[in-house]
């Protein structure tokens, strides 16, 4: 099967280096794409210096419409498609656990689980959000990783979900979609790491953009028409 590893970055040239040559050891990952969404620093140049395509946007437009960007790339070839942030660095290997379930057929799509945070660096707002309205909109379904971004899914499901949400949206936006769907969801636990989102300014400011993004993504799905199953 060929399996493409999307990866949406935003200033993310201290650790997409790492995270691409970690996606590039997994055996069965044939082609990996990063799409900068208007990085100012050296994303696309490391990312290109490790090894993977680059999809420039030029602007910042989302993780969504990132995601769209390069899924348009890989939809005609790929048969597993492996979504990824760019800031896990060398615990993206990890991924290779996701595979696994899809390739045996067990799964149509993995969601990761990341180790409890040892210290307060999220808050919990956005996660309680999340996992209410899966449960809500999308059946009986208790998400463990609702904001997890990191995900393999089969061609057949990522037509089914696409597009992607807008912004950060994009993970409650797959996980009920594909829920309605009656796809099969396994989430599947994992020692990754990535930037955590500091409790300042800018931390109060991310998650702020973030609860919205995902209120009005639960909005839209609360109105979408149901989507044709597999």
């Amino acid at each position: 099967m060929n399996v493409a590893a999307l990866i949406p970055a935003f200033n993310e040239a201290e650790r997409i280096a790492a995270t691409v040559t970690a996606v590039l050891s997994i055996a069965d990952v044939d082609r990996v794409l990063v799409i900068d969404d208007g990085s100012s620093d050296d994303t696309v140049q490391r990312a290109r210096d490790a090894g993977a395509e680059v999809i420039p946007l030029g602007t910042n437009k989302g993780k969504g419409a990132a995601l769209d960007a390069g899924y348009a790339v890989v939809a005609d070839s790929a048969d597993v498609i492996m979504l990824l942030d760019g800031d896990l660095g060398e615990s993206a290997v990890q991924a290779s656990r996701l595979l696994d379930p899809v390739l045996d057929s067990t799964a149509d799509m993995t969601i990761a689980t990341f180790p409890r945070p040892s210290g307060k660096a999220g808050f919990g707002l956005v996660m309680g959000l999340a996992r209410t309205g899966i449960r809500a909109l999308g059946g009986d379904f208790e998400a463990q990783a609702p904001l997890s971004g990191q995900r393999v899914l089969t061609a057949a499901a990522a037509r089914t979900c696409a597009p992607f949400a807008f912004g950060y949206g994009v993970e409650v936006a797959l996980t009920i979609r594909a829920l309605r769907a009656g796809l099969r969801i396994v989430e599947v636990p994992t020692t990754m790491t990535h930037a955590a989102t500091a409790r300042d300014v800018s931390g109060f400011v991310h998650r702020g953009r973030q609860f919205v993004h995902v209120l009005g993504a639960l909005v839209r799905l609360a109105v979408e028409p149901g989507r044709k199953k597999l």
